[in-house]
This record gives C-alpha cells, structure tokens and sequence, in this order.
C-alpha cells in the first residue's frame, strides 16, 4: 500500500546548490497505491548519509513552503535534516483531483512509508507546517505510519467543523469564503477554466468585501459546476454530521500516539481549533506516552505572519520569538535524541497586556471569577448603565433590550473587513445595537487565562437567532481593546427546542486568551446580535444563511435578563 518511486525522466534537473553544503532536488515524484503521482522538492543535508527526514505536505506550491512563517527548507537541512516539501493531491505537480482535507490521511501516511525507503532517510520523520499542512500533519498521524515520531501542526484543528468552519453553529464567513476563493483559483487555472478563473481573480483582488455578497451562498465565483464543490459544500453542511465526521480527526484521536507541538495565535483564526486539539490529544491520544508529550504554544499572532503586532496592538520585542529554532530544538529532541525539550513546559503561553511569555501545566486558569450582569434597563451602547460584578442582584432589575438588524449588522472586532489583530472597540461600543456592561476599576490585577464562558438568560422574537459576547480590556484612557469573542446559534444550541420569545439559558464559551488586566483598568462584555462578516449574518427567520437576501431578512428584539431569578453572568478563567 505504500508509495512507489518513480524514475525520474530526463528532464529532471540535476542537483542544485543552495550553499551551506544543501542540495535541492526538484520534482521527486512518488505513486501512490491508487497509481495517483505526488510531486516533492528535497533538500538533502551537508555530508550526506542517512538523516531523519522533516515532511510538509501542503497546497499552495512547493516552492512556497510556508516561508511566509519559517524559515526556508534549506535553513532546516542545513541542520542536519532530509526536508521534503510534496504538493498534496491535485495542487502544484501533483495528479489527481483536489478536494480540501479528504485525501490527506492515506496519501500522507503512503507518503511516509516511501520516504522511508529512500536511502538518505534513516527510518526517522517528522512534519511540520501551520494552517491547511498542519491538518494534513493530523490526518496523517491518525493513519499511524511506521517511522512518523512527531508532529508540530501550527493553527489548524481537529474538528473540521467546530474548530475551522462553524463556531457554535454559525459560519465563520469571511475566512471560509476568502480561502475558498482561493483554493478554487488554481482548480480553475488546472482545468482550463478561463472565464472562472478570471471571476475568481476579480473576487480575489478585493476579497475582504466578498463576503457583502448575497445570497453568498450563491456566488459568481463559486457557482460554476465545472468548479469542484467543496465551498458549496461547507455552506450546505451546517450542522455536525457524515460529511464533517469523514474528515473528523477527533474522532480519531485515540488513533494519535506521537508527541506534537501544537502553535496557536491569539489572534489567528483557527485559534480555538489548535487550542482544542492540544487539549484533545492530551486526553485522548492513542497512548500515556502521546498524552504526556502534547505541548502548546500561544503567541500574540494573527495567522500571518507572527510578528510583534496584530492589527493596532504592539507587543514589544518578546513577540518576536524564534519558532524557527523553537522548534528545531522539537524535531532535534524527538528525531536526534538530543534532550533539547526535556526542560520545556506543557504550555507556553503569551500575555496580552503584560508582553511576555509565561509557563503553565494547562491552558487555562485553575480559579473562576463570576461576574454578575447588572443594569437600570439601559445597557444599550457605552452611554448606557450597564455594569459588571461579583454582586448577584438582588432586586427585579430591568432586562436590557436590543434590535438586531441584519441589514445593518454590527461590525466584526476587527470592522467591516474582519481585520485580525487588537482593535479599538470604541466605534462599534457607540451603537445602541450592542449591550455594554463594564466592570469599576479593578483594584488588583486580573490575569484572565482560557476561555472565557457567557450565561444569559435571554430570549427573541426570532425564530432563528444568534449572540455574541466579547470581553474587552478597558484602559485608564478609556481605549477599549478587544480580547476575545464568541457566538451561539439558537438551533446549534438548543435545536428543536428553541422558541421565539421564550426565555432560554444561552450558554457558550468564547475563544480562550491569555491576558493581565492591571489595578486601574476595567473588564467589559459586549453582548451583540451579530459580528459581522467574521460570522454570517442570521436572516431572523427559518431561511438558510447561504441563501440570505435583503427580502428574506427579519429584525428581531433581543431581551437579556439579570435579575436574582435569572442571573446572566460572565465566568472568566484566571491565575490566582
């Protein structure tokens, strides 16, 4: 079942010198058991010999290798590593046709098998890569190759559905839209599609705006049936189900029984599916030795590039922390035997508003404030009187109430363009379609540490509805500094169950951070209808998303209570 190596044709280049000793071979190529060839560029070490071997598989072209985040492939054979850089199945060189994540497991492990065959291999390999090849490392290990030691999948997931498309059933549009665009360009470019592909590219130059398109599920640019399906396929599948389990790997974690370093950002879009998948294998995987050997790193970063800033934060010099060597030091300890991970900490994670790295056990705070919702029924926007305690009310307060309006929804954290990064909340803070209930000064610091977790007691005049909640670091300047955010949809959560105008217990958790609110500065949640276009807008009623215009829309009221019957509260994870 393995792959087979192909004699190369006479075309193939020769080796080519990339200095330091490293020699480049371009257009390896590998058949699969199913007579499907895969391309790879390797970079052989200085000296020659057997050497463990590092794999990415991914995409976007080999050439690229992900250097918009690590250092080049030569920079890690330098190092004493066979690294292989392979176009999945029906990308770059590859054959075959491609359709996200479904191949990646077999055809990564066949891949695996045949790297060790080749004689500069040494029977040892490891993968590396963020974003679509971190879940290729995932779907890879869930097969269990022979010779596969560990895995670093950076900013990916497990579950496809709940840690990359869908959070708490609504769609995470604007990343879900803009990367099947895309991924779509080069199918269309393979199949010699040019009208397609020249909508595609028009999409493309201005794609943060694509996601205004209604019904989007009805895109120009992604309707073509000549087109693969697989964009329209995440819109029509939005609940867990066959489609999303085929492609589930933590379903499979029991399967997983390598070390991994999993690299998350606070910021980065897949943030909770790397967080969860960490949290998963150190649970579930498939042995006590993969379970004690999870570890988790968590910077300030957006998904590219990892940096020192995201949107209008800067994190100072601490952010700019080598990965490349980082984990070097990974693939040396695990591939080479070199104890250079012995001393490392389960969790490393970053501090928003302290700028420096710490060390933990888990991924959040053992200890839980409660922060009871308190208003004089006017919580609406900054101007109103809402407020957040450790006080449980213990008086009929007032509920807060609030129009929700698709057709003006309220703006994502990072606005209209769902920019990644810390932003200043002000702007959106200042619409009476937002409830802000905002904490005295703080007379200690507050290092909040997980994911934080919202329960209100509220109800809609929708017969669909979401809520987002959104904690918010408020500084002595009154600079409102968004954290973290999470949403609900009233049929993921409560299914058949729900009603509109009844009172119903929303309960949901919001993505996790690490972050120190200091003696002087406030803690703020937002409660919103929407946040828009970083989630698809719900039309109020029983249409489906993806088939959404401005004539099926409906407005709703939204009523949050806070009184001692029903008392909404905000739990936050913290560090004593």
């Amino acid at each position: 079942m393995s792959g087979q190596p192909v004699t190369p044709s006479s075309t193939t280049p020769a080796r080519v010198d990339c200095g330091g000793g490293v020699m480049l071979e371009r257009g390896v190529r590998c058949r699969l058991s199913d007579g499907t060839t895969l391309v790879s560029d390797h970079y052989y070490p200085p000296g020659g010999g057997k050497q463990p071997t590092l794999l990415m598989r991914q995409p976007y072209g080999r050439d690229i290798a992900s250097t918009v985040v690590y250092s080049h492939p030569a920079w890690f054979a330098r190092h004493g590593y066979n690294v292989v850089i392979q176009d999945v199945r029906g990308r770059g060189g590859s054959e075959g046709s491609f359709y996200p994540f479904r191949h990646e497991g077999r055809d990564g492990a066949e891949t695996i098998s045949w790297l060790r065959s080749r004689p500069e291999s040494n029977g040892r390999v490891g993968m590396y890569g963020f974003s679509y090849q971190g879940a290729t490392q995932l779907l890879a290990a869930a097969e269990q190759p022979e010779g596969l030691a560990c895995i670093a999948p950076a900013m990916t997931a497990c579950d496809l559905f709940a840690g990359w498309f869908y959070h708490n059933g609504a769609l995470r549009l604007s990343s879900s839209l803009g990367w099947g665009l895309q991924m779509l360009k080069e199918d269309a470019q393979r199949l010699g599609l040019h009208e397609a592909r020249d909508r595609l590219e028009t999409a493309w130059l201005n794609v943060r705006s694509q996601a205004m398109h209604l019904p989007y599920g009805a895109h120009p640019a992604i309707t073509d049936p000549a087109l693969p399906s697989y964009v329209r396929d995440w819109f029509a599948h939005s609940a867990p189900g066959e489609y999303w389990t085929a492609m589930d790997v933590s379903l499979r974690a029991h399967r997983i029984d390598i070390p991994a370093l999993h690299v998350s950002g606070w910021y980065d879009t897949y943030l909770e599916g790397s967080v969860r998948g960490f949290d998963l294998l150190r649970r579930n995987a498939g042995s006590e030795y993969a379970r004690r050997h999870q570890y988790l790193l968590a910077g300030p970063w957006v998904h590219i590039p990892w940096s020192d800033r995201a949107g209008e934060g800067s994190f100072g010099e601490e952010a700019l922390l080598d990965t490349d060597s980082l984990i070097l030091r990974w693939f040396d300890h695990w591939l080479k035997d070199s104890g250079t991970w012995s001393a490392e900490p389960r969790v490393r994670h970053f501090v928003l508003g302290l700028n420096s790295w710490q060390e933990s056990d888990d991924w959040q705070g053992t200890d839980e404030v409660t922060l009871y919702l308190h208003s004089e029924g006017r919580a609406q926007s900054l101007k109103g009187n809402g407020t957040l305690s450790t006080q449980l009310p213990d008086t009929a307060e007032p509920p807060d109430l609030f129009v929700y309006d698709p057709e003006v929804p309220v703006a994502a954290p990072g606005g209209p363009l769902s920019q990644a990064g810390l932003f200043d909340q002000a702007a959106i803070e200042a619409g009476n379609n937002v409830l802000v209930y905002t904490t005295a000064p703080l007379s200690r610091p507050v290092h909040v540490f997980g994911a934080p977790r919202i329960s209100l007691y509220a109800a809609t005049s929708a017969s669909s509805a979401d809520f987002t909640a959104k904690l918010v670091r408020v500084l002595p300047s009154g600079r409102a500094e968004f954290i973290a955010i999470g949403i609900a949809r009233s049929a993921f959560l409560f299914g058949e169950t729900y009603r509109a105008d009844a009172i119903h217990l929303w309960e949901f958790q919001l993505e996790p951070t690490s972050c120190l609110f200091h003696a002087g500065e406030r803690l703020r949640l937002e409660i919103a209808g929407c946040a828009f276009p970083l989630y698809d807008r719900n039309p109020g009623n029983d249409t489906p998303p993806p088939e959404m215009t401005p004539f099926n829309w409906s407005r709703s009221t939204h009523i949050v209570h806070h009184d001692s019957e029903r008392p909404s509260t905000f739990h936050l994870p913290v560090i004593a």
